[in-house]
C-alpha cells in the first residue's frame, strides 16, 4: 500500500528530528525544543500521526539482552513470480515473530528477510518447521551476521 506524499516544513522536520531520538518525550519538552507553545505543536503531531508520518511509538529492545543475539539475512528465490504466490509468501512470513523485516526485492532473488533468533539449532528450526514447508520457495540463502555495525530508527530528515 503506498502512502500519499506529505508536504514538511521546517518544524515539522524539526518535531520528527526529536521524537525520534526521544520518543518518550514530553509535548511540553517537545514544543520547547522546536519552538512552538504546547497547543500548535500537538496539534502538528496528531496530523503527522493522521497523515502516517509518524506510524507509532515503541520501545528499542536490545536483542542480545532478550537472548535473541543471533541476526541471519536470508534470500529467497521463489519458483514463480506471480501476484498470488508474491502475496501468499509475504502474508505468511509476516505472521511469523521471528521475521524483523522483509522486503520484496529486484536482481537475483525475491526477498531479503532478516531473522532473529537465539542460537544456530533455534534457527534450524525455524528453517526446517517454518521456511522450507513454504509451498513455491525455490531457494534458500542463508547469510549469519557477526557483528551489527549500525543500526538506526532515525531517518536522515532534510
Amino acid at each position: 500500500m503506498r502512502k500519499r506524499h506529505v508536504v514538511l516544513d521546517d518544524i515539522d522536520r524539526r518535531i520528527l528530528a526529536a521524537l525520534q531520538a526521544d520518543g518518550r518525550t514530553t509535548i511540553q519538552a517537545l514544543a520547547e525544543r522546536v519552538g512552538l507553545t504546547t497547543s500548535p505543536c500537538l496539534r502538528r503531531v496528531r496530523l503527522l500521526e493522521e497523515a502516517g508520518v509518524i506510524r507509532g511509538y515503541v520501545a528499542v529492545v536490545d536483542q542480545a539482552a532478550v537472548d535473541l543475539p543471533v541476526s541471519v539475512f536470508i534470500s529467497i528465490k521463489l519458483e514463480r513470480q506471480r501476484e498470488e504466490e508474491l502475496d501468499r509468501f509475504a502474508a505468511t512470513v509476516s505472521r511469523w515473530p521471528e521475521v524483523m523485516e522483509c522486503y520484496l526485492m529486484t536482481g537475483q532473488r525475491d526477498y531479503l528477510m532478516r531473522v532473529v533468533c537465539a542460537d544456530l539449532p533455534a534457527y534450524e528450526r525455524f528453517l526446517k518447521e517454518k521456511l522450507t514447508r513454504l509451498d513455491g520457495v525455490a531457494s534458500i540463502e542463508s547469510s549469519f551476521a557477526l557483528e551489527q555495525v549500525k543500526h538506526t530508527h532515525v531517518l536522515p530528515l532534510r
